[in-house]
Formats: structure tokens, sequence, C-alpha cells
């Protein structure tokens, strides 16, 4: 495909490919090289003015390379330096690794590598664009080999983050920092495959095209790998290669579209408005032609509510007339009032949507107006132009005193380059792409889809809320995109159920010690031990008893008197006592037993 680069041949761009596979202490990446000569060629398609490939490269010869390109790079307008290959990252700082490199000991990185800085400073003299293209996060065995000469020496997994000092400068990551990205299992990486799709797009900001690349490779590796880009540039778009500008009036392309929506309003049905849809399912006119679907849907909604009022009347008189139940005849009347409230609410439905069917079309109108008005106005000033143009030439010629074949020039063929293809993202991708973010920052917990449903908007809506922004909910849009990736984390707070609590991105059940429970506000507390309560005793049974034994004839009690005779002694038995009797032979008194 050749690539048109417009004016941006008024700009000197150069470019350095390095592609480092045959590593001699280390196993063989097999892709470094091929993503160098793929990457090289989409610049050379791109007419850069020098682009210089080199594959395999010692310490030495990487030394000289950058101190090479340095040189070229002191007119240029925009330089770029792409990388493949090891790299690592050593107390904060990161390094690109030669073939010849052996890294026996954390001491060596300093002697055998090339600092990233290097590359840095090789494209600082560019007066527009500094790019850095490093796709070096593979998984890297050095740092599993190495002896430490200090256990306090920090050696990353993956590239450190980078924050360029100089302006207009931007370091494009292939996987996001402390991460490792994937060598990829065809003859290209998934980062390299991504960057020549979307880095020569005409027209194309860095910064979107970057944005494409990312989506890309999240895709392909199942969203386990993530480029990342840092720096900044300013509010001005800058490509790659320029979008070449039309020569001459251009025809419309929303001609046959406005004709065929002018089609359709004639008709003004459902079959005619979703045929529109289906031929045209994106633009300005499939916007307005589902205000006009809503319109209809409207309409109908309103004719079948008032359908079923009628209904609901008809079956509240049959029931009176039959002298129905009055529990029937109150829910009859209750259903007769739903249906008379929805037969309203279905006829202000369909004003709202008859009023923004109609501000729809002013807007329209106005809009094609306008276009028309600049278009004519645009045919009237070329051809103004060249009137005064032919005017000119005309009268240069009478003026000139030569004869007619004296002036013969010779003929001259111009090529017009044609203009490159262009590239707009449809709606459902767009769509994906946007929920996709929306999962990220964490306003969706569903997987992204291609429609826009009612979940996305809810989710778009959380995001306006937590990131102060206002945009439009009820669809996708590039701006909302934008947003979402400029943010670099979660957005939306984490939500869990009652019994769990938020640990960084996940819901965790909290867990209390012994003695203590989760009380409504979601906290521990202590829990209260039950204190006996004091009841009222029924004294009328202990009352009831003690008169019955106080009214009961007294029982006999023993005495506790001992009775003697011939035979023994023995206590005196119940009921009985002792009492003395007289002997007069004896002149004495014996004791003896009465009983009752």
């Amino acid at each position: 495909m050749g690539l048109a680069c417009g004016s941006a041949h008024a700009d000197r761009r150069v470019a350095l490919v390095i592609g480092n596979s045959a590593y001699k202490s280390a196993p063989k990446l097999n892709n470094p090289a091929n993503d160098a000569t793929l990457v090289g060629g989409m610049f050379k398609k791109a007419g850069f003015d020098s682009v210089d490939v080199r594959l395999d490269l010692s310490a030495s010869d990487m030394r000289r390379t950058l101190r090479e390109f340095a040189g070229r790079v002191r007119d240029a307008d925009m330089a770029v330096i792409y990388y493949a290959g090891h790299g690592i990252e050593l107390d904060g700082n990161n390094y690109l690794i030669p073939t010849d490199a052996t890294l026996e000991t954390d001491g060596d990185v300093l002697d055998e590598t090339i600092p990233v800085e290097r590359a840095l400073f090789a494209v600082e003299p560019a007066k527009q664009l500094r790019l850095i293209i490093l796709d070096a996060c593979r998984d890297n065995p050095f740092a599993k080999t190495m002896k430490r000469t200090l256990a306090s020496r920090a050696i990353g997994r993956g590239l450190a983050k980078v924050e360029p000092t100089s302006p207009n400068t931007m370091i494009a990551f292939a996987a996001k920092a402390g991460s490792t990205a994937s060598d990829g299992d065809s003859r290209n990486s998934p980062f390299a495959a991504a960057l020549v799709e979307h880095l020569p797009k005409p027209g194309l900001d860095l910064r979107k095209a970057f944005g494409f690349v990312r989506d890309d490779v999240l895709k392909t590796t199942g969203y386990k790998q993530e480029p990342y880009v840092y720096g900044s540039l300013g509010g001005d778009d800058v490509s790659l290669v320029v979008k070449p500008a039309p020569t001459g009036p251009q025809a419309n392309p929303q001609d046959a579209v406005r004709r065929d929506y002018e089609l359709a309003l004639q008709l003004a049905t459902r079959d005619g408005w979703e045929a529109f849809l289906a031929a045209y399912p994106d633009g300005f006119y499939a916007n307005l032609a589902k205000g006009q679907l809503n319109k209809i849907a409207a309409e109908e909604t309103r004719a079948a509510a008032e359908q079923k009022a009628k209904a609901a009347e008809h079956e509240k008189a049959r029931l009176i007339a039959e002298r129905a139940q009055k529990a029937e005849q109150e829910k009859a009347a209750a259903a007769a009032k739903a249906a008379e409230n929805a037969r309203i609410a279905a006829e202000k439905q369909k004003q709202i949507e008859q009023a923004r069917a109609e501000a729809a079309e002013q807007q329209r109108k106005a809009a094609e107006a306008t276009a028309a008005k600049a278009l004519a106005e645009k045919q009237a000033a070329e051809k103004a132009k060249a009137e005064l143009a032919a005017k000119q030439a005309a009268e240069k010629a009478e003026q000139t005193a030569k004869p007619a074949a004296d002036l013969k020039m010779p003929d001259q063929k111009v090529a017009a380059l044609a203009p490159g293809p262009t590239s707009t993202l449809s709606a459902a991708e767009l769509s994906k792409s946007v929920q996709s973010e929306l999962r990220r920052v964490g306003c969706l917990a569903s997987s992204a889809e291609s429609e826009w449903s009612s979940a996305a908007q809810r989710s778009l809506t959380l995001f306006n809320k937590y990131a102060g922004t206002q945009y439009d909910v009820k669809l996708a849009s590039v701006d909302a995109l934008d947003a979402l990736k400029a943010k670099p984390g979660r957005v939306c707070p984490l939500v869990c159920n009652f019994g769990f609590k938020a640990n960084g991105d996940q819901c965790v059940k909290i867990a209390c010690q012994a003695g203590y429970r989760v009380n409504d506000n979601n906290e521990c507390e202590k829990v209260q031990e039950k204190k006996p309560v004091a009841t009222r005793e029924n004294s009328k049974p202990r009352d009831d008893e003690r008169k019955a034994s106080e009214s009961a004839p007294s029982k006999p009690q023993a005495t506790g008197q001992i009775f003697c005779n011939s035979a023994g002694c023995r206590p005196v038995r119940q009921g009985c006592r002792l009492e003395g009797w007289g002997n007069r032979m004896t002149s004495g008194t014996s004791m003896i037993e009465v009983c009752n």
C-alpha cells in the first residue's frame, strides 16, 4: 500500500531501527530481527528521508550507531528510534542490552549495556517531535542468572517508568512499566504488528494511534499485555504521516445519504427507517433516523395504551351492568384509571419524541444549508481565482514581443498524489472500546459489548459523577474514550455487599474476633451479655398453702419423755404421756403411760 505524505515532504524525518535477536550469552529471540525489518519498511513507505535498519549489534556497534544517528538528527524536524530486544531495569534506570553482553554481575550493567538516556540524547536536536519506541520488555534471562554485589540493589521485572524532561518527547513501551511483553507466537510480536497497522495512517494523531495500538495488543494477548506511552505533546495533532490536502472541489459524500433519508422521511414507516439504518448504521443521518423510529414507537405505544384504556372502560361498564360485586367494580375502576394514566403518559412521550424529531429535522436542514453555502462560496472563490489567473496570462501573452512559435514550452506532466485511504472507527468498535475503558477504571462490571446497552449508559453516568465530566451517556463518543484513556487507574469506587469490605480492587469478607459481630454499619462491635431480668413472684399459692396449714388440726408431737418398767426403758409413744400414780403400799409415786 502506498502512503501519501502530502506536505510532510517539507519536514525532514529520520529514523533508526535496531533489532537484537542473536544473543551470545542468552537464548536467541525469534522476533526482534523480524520486527525491526517490518518497522523499518513502514518508515520507508511513510516517506522518511533517512531510515537506518541495524540488526544484532554489539555494545560498541550500538554506541557508534547512536552517535552517527545523532549527527543526522541535527537538521531534522522529526526523529524516531525503534528498539526490539532485551532490556533491563537497575535501581530505577533502564538499559538496552547488546548481543555481546554477559552480565555476570549487576555491576556489569553499567559497562556492557546502553542507557535509554543515550537514545534520548540522540533524538534531542529534533525540532518538532522526538519519539522512542521500546519493544524491550521481554522476560529477561540475564536478571535470573546475574550475581548481586549489593543485596539492597533493585533489579526490576520489565522496564521502569520514564518521564521525559524535554518538550514534544514521547517514549512508548510495549508493556506497562514493571511488566513484561510477549515475543509473539507468529513472525512478529503483537506490539510490532499493531504499530505498522496504525502509525502510518495519514493524518492520525500519534496519541490516538498509540491508543489503537494499546487496544489491539490487549485484545491479541487476552488483556495480559498493555502498552504504555510516557511524555506529552502540545495541543496540535502530530501524525507520522500528514494527511494530503484535497485538490479541487470535492463531491459531498453525504449527498446520497441525504437523498435516501428524504425518501425514508416521505415514507414515514418503521420498515423504511429500518432499511435506511441497515444501509447507513452510523453518522449524523443515522441518528436522525433513530429519532424518527423513536417517534413511531411512541405513537405505537400511545395507540396501544389508548386501545387498552377503551377495553378497560368497556369491562367496567359490563361489570356495572351485571351488578358485579363492589370489589370487582373497584378493581375494574383501578385498572381503567391505570390504563388512562398509561395512555396520558404515552401521549406525552409521543409529543416529546415529536418535538425531538422536529428539532433534529431543523438541525439537519440548517446543517445542509450551511454546508451548501460553504461549498458554493468555495467554488465561487476557486472560479474567481481561475478567471484572474487566465486574465493575467492573457495580458502577459499580449505584451510579449516574440512570435508564438518562439514561445513553445515543453510538455509537462503533473502527477497528482492520490489521497490515501482514511480510517474511521465504527460505532460498534467505539462502543466496545469505551466499555473496555469503563471496565478498566472500575465503572463497569460486565464484559464489553459492541452494543451501547443500558448497563453501559449507567456505567458512563458513574464515570461522569466521579470524574467530574458531563459526557452524553446515550451514545459512545470519541471524546469520552479519550477522557477514559487519560485516567491511569480506578475512578469509580468499589461497592461491596453487607459483611464485605473493599481491599484494593477486590471485596473481602469482614472477619471479627471472638466475642464480636458485624453490626448494621458493616463494622465489628462487641456482643453484649444478656443480664437476668427480675420478675415479680405470684404470692397467691404461697398464701393459700399457709392458710390451709393453719386451719388444719395440729398433729401430736413427740414429748421426749422416757417410760421405764421391769422390761426396760423406751421413749413414750406418739400421742401418749406420763402421769404419776400414788401407791399407799410403798408410800411412793409411780409413773404410768396414758394414751388418748
